[in-house]
């Protein structure tokens, strides 16, 4: 059983090691069962046993730990240049007509080039918020009033 111990530990090194290299949050588990499957070897645990336990308790962890470690470890990501202007309001200030491939929109100290997201068209001075942004052109739709 000697050798069975060693051999668990051995695997845990390995799964720490894979972790360490690739942050995925799925090795460690499996460190941890070899732990466990280490232990039931040291004291003389058979080695269908080992195995149940290797697999039952990183099965286990898997399920139940690794969401609720990602939703903490996992970094929100902030909006930065020109994703910031998504979801943004602004005024048109030329016409916004598909057809003819004209519009302009003023959205903070900027202006862009304007397309209607449904393609119906908008007249100047209407409220508009941003849906998407393709190349230099905003996608817009008229805000609710």
């Amino acid at each position: 059983m000697f050798y069975a111990a060693i051999f668990w530990l051995a695997l845990m090194i390995f799964f720490i090691i894979v972790e360490a290299n690739t942050v995925t949050l799925v090795s460690i588990w499996f460190a941890v069962g070899s732990l466990v499957a280490a232990v039931a070897a040291a004291l003389g645990g058979e080695i269908w046993l080992q195995t149940v336990l290797f697999f039952a308790v990183a099965a286990i962890l898997l399920a139940c730990l690794r969401p609720l470690f990602r939703k903490y470890i996992k970094p929100k990501v902030v909006a930065t240049n020109v994703d910031a202007i998504i979801g943004s309001t602004g005024y048109v200030t030329a016409p916004i007509d598909n057809i003819s491939a004209q519009g302009q929109v003023k959205l903070g100290a900027m202006e862009w080039s304007a397309r209607s997201t449904k393609g119906d068209a908008i007249p100047e001075k209407t409220l508009v918020k941003v849906d998407r942004i393709e190349g230099v052109k905003v996608f817009v739709s008229p805000v609710a009033k």
